[in-house]
């Protein structure tokens, strides 16, 4: 027996409300990104429009909730500090009403100094996300990145002195990455002390350098069992040493579903979800078979959807080595932990 079973589980809720800033303020362009088409958006907000997208964000969002106001898709501190102000302190002001907790904002590595960090102090940002990417210095230059390593060393050291939780986003699949440069890249994070992280596939996107790059056969894009399998690695590398992964694959706009802008690479509507599915089944591929058995696994509240598996595939994968399988929750147990027993 497993012991009590716990089926009430208390979590809390946390919603974002994202203003995209596309290409607001970074004068690169890196070989696969095209903002305007990645956050569907072609137009930059102005700040009466921010104010506008976070009132309606707030009429669906329940009160007394975890709210963050997030500034995703440019290099937020690569504005002038007169501009970056003007968006924040439409944002503080709904922290300071208490209908937002908190702001987090994403930029550069080489867009962050003591002077910002000072002016970013006087405001409620909590979290500074940093686009690492990748932290081998040769991926770094044929991405077309323009920092080096050490810039996203020295940043990210910067930002953990002044007090703010810091995230760490890496892509994998660019040019010349490979598996053991994107595990080398998620141990590095790990020893940077970042809060969070983010991990996105690379996509080919069209009005890119990388489009051209794959119509002349320069670049090959990671199969989709390809990048599940190396998300799936670095994901528990992540897990295993208390680094919380926001995102895993990139938000599934309109434009990236019908391909109107996806040329190519590991895109899925539910990329995370097959991404735990496959964890989940290199786990309980490790129970023994038995096919006379009724096999009953238990696993987190939370866990149960990636341990059956993205339509039950792990499931069913189960069914034709037991004579009978039955999930159940526990609320005691975290993450991947499980128990089974076979009867």
């Amino acid at each position: 027996m497993f012991g009590g079973l716990i089926f009430i589980c208390l979590v809390k809720q946390f919603y974002t409300i994202p203003i995209f800033i596309p290409e607001k303020s970074c004068p690169f362009r890196c070989v696969y990104c095209n903002q305007y088409r990645i956050a569907n958006r072609l137009a930059v907000p102005s700040v009466e429009e921010t104010e506008q997208i976070i009132l309606s964000y707030l009429q669906t969002i329940p009160s007394n909730k975890h709210t963050t106001i997030a500034f995703f898709g440019g290099s937020f501190t690569g504005m002038s500090i007169e501009e970056q102000n003007l968006y924040l302190s439409i944002a503080e002001r709904y922290v300071k009403d208490g209908r937002v907790e908190k702001i987090q904002l994403s930029t550069r590595p080489d867009y962050i100094s003591e002077e910002i960090l000072d002016n970013l102090q006087r405001y409620s940002v909590k979290t500074i996300e940093l686009g690492a990417q990748s932290l081998d210095e040769n991926v770094l230059k044929l991405s077309g990145r323009k920092h080096s390593v050490r810039d996203v060393e020295q940043a990210s050291a910067l930002i953990k002195s002044y007090g703010f939780d810091l995230g760490l986003q890496m892509m994998i699949g660019l040019p010349d990455d490979t598996l053991e440069k994107s595990l080398f890249t998620a141990k590095k994070i790990i020893a940077l002390k970042a809060d969070n992280t983010r991990i996105y596939p690379t996509l080919v996107i069209k009005d890119t350098a990388l489009a051209t790059w794959w119509r002349t056969g320069k670049y090959k894009a990671l199969s989709l069992q390809e990048a599940v399998n190396w998300c799936a690695k670095i994901y528990m590398l992540f897990i295993n040493n208390n680094v919380k992964v926001l995102r895993v694959g990139l938000h599934p706009s309109e434009r990236l579903i019908n391909k109107q802008d996806l040329l190519d690479g590991p895109f899925h509507v539910s990329f995370k979800e097959l991404v735990l599915t496959k964890i989940w089944k290199d786990k309980l591929l490790q129970i023994p078979e038995n096919k006379q058995g009724k096999l009953v696994v238990c696993v987190a509240p939370q866990a149960m959807n990636g341990a059956i598996g993205y339509y039950a595939e792990n499931k069913n994968l189960l069914k034709t080595r037991f004579a009978e399988v039955q999930f159940v929750t526990d609320a005691q147990k975290k993450n991947f932990d499980f128990e089974y027993r076979i009867e």
